[in-house]
């Protein structure tokens, strides 16, 4: 599994945490923070999941 998945996923569920925690208490600052955080590992995940598919793609081939 590509380092890019594991980490877009921390990221994604970081990001969610804050953006929760920034609802909760009424920062839209955190809110915003943690909606980024959180979009930013899902775009990451995707990086990893292509990295993995072309990895794979390639192994086939060989």
């Amino acid at each position: 599994m590509d380092h890019n998945r594991v980490e877009g996923t921390k990221h994604e569920v970081k990001g969610a945490v804050k953006e929760v925690a920034g609802k909760v208490t009424g920062d839209k600052w955190q809110e915003a923070k943690g909606a980024v955080e959180k979009n930013v590992g899902k775009v990451q995940k995707k990086v990893g999941k292509a990295n993995d598919d072309a990895k794979r793609e390639a192994d086939r081939r060989h």
